[in-house]
């Protein structure tokens, strides 16, 4: 129940990267009020449901494009393993309510033209952009066996670094990625040939 969350050390992180809705809210200046600021604001994406429910953990919005709700993942991992929440809230949101960063990305030829992501696939010629919003809760193995949680999985390892300079700002950098996937195996404490199943991110950013 929410209200015995009340008081708790519980983490808000929120991968939140769009700023469609508050571009609209803000085209009217006749219509801007005194909750605009924080009604609009990333931060509050996160900051409403520890203002709501009483959560003294840490809140934050994430913005790293496509992997914020991945990062904020990371980031709730790294304050569950060093204590500084008991329980955290991790989530990522993403809408599409105006054209402008369509037609950015179009412009960029970062869109497939059929709407399709070919991942791994000769004729791949973009992406697509999709929408959606999803929650998981998160808390240490041992807190979760204590409280007899339903666990659906664990989270072994996590690690985020960034490209640097490679061959242009959204271009990957095949090295990079390289690195913080062994730093990801390094942190669980497992070998490559113990992966069984690979999920990946379409567009390889």
């Amino acid at each position: 129940l929410p209200q015995a969350l009340a008081g708790t050390r519980t983490g808000v992180f929120i991968g939140i990267s769009s700023y469609d809705y508050s571009r609209l809210q803000f085209d009217d200046p006749e219509m801007i009020d005194a909750y605009a600021g924080t009604g609009n604001a990333h931060s509050i994406a996160a900051n409403r449901l520890s203002y709501v429910y009483d959560l003294r953990g840490p809140s934050m919005a994430v913005d790293t494009a496509c992997s914020s709700s991945l990062v904020s993942t990371h980031l709730a991992v790294q304050s569950l393993r060093n204590g500084e929440s008991d329980l955290a809230i991790v989530g990522g949101v993403n809408l599409i309510l105006t054209p402008e960063l369509t037609i950015t990305f179009s412009q960029a030829r970062m869109l497939s033209p059929d709407g399709h992501c070919k991942t791994f696939d000769a004729s791949a010629d973009g992406y697509a952009r999709g929408e959606g919003c999803g929650v998981v809760i998160l808390k240490r193995l041992s807190d979760a066996l204590r409280d007899g949680d339903n666990i659906l999985a664990l989270i072994r390892g996590s690690a985020v670094n960034q490209d640097g300079r490679s061959n242009g700002l959204t271009a990957p950098n095949g090295l990079a990625q390289q690195d913080v996937i062994r730093y990801a195996l390094a942190d669980a404490g497992i070998a490559p040939n113990q992966i069984g199943y690979v999920e990946v991110h379409g567009t390889g950013t």
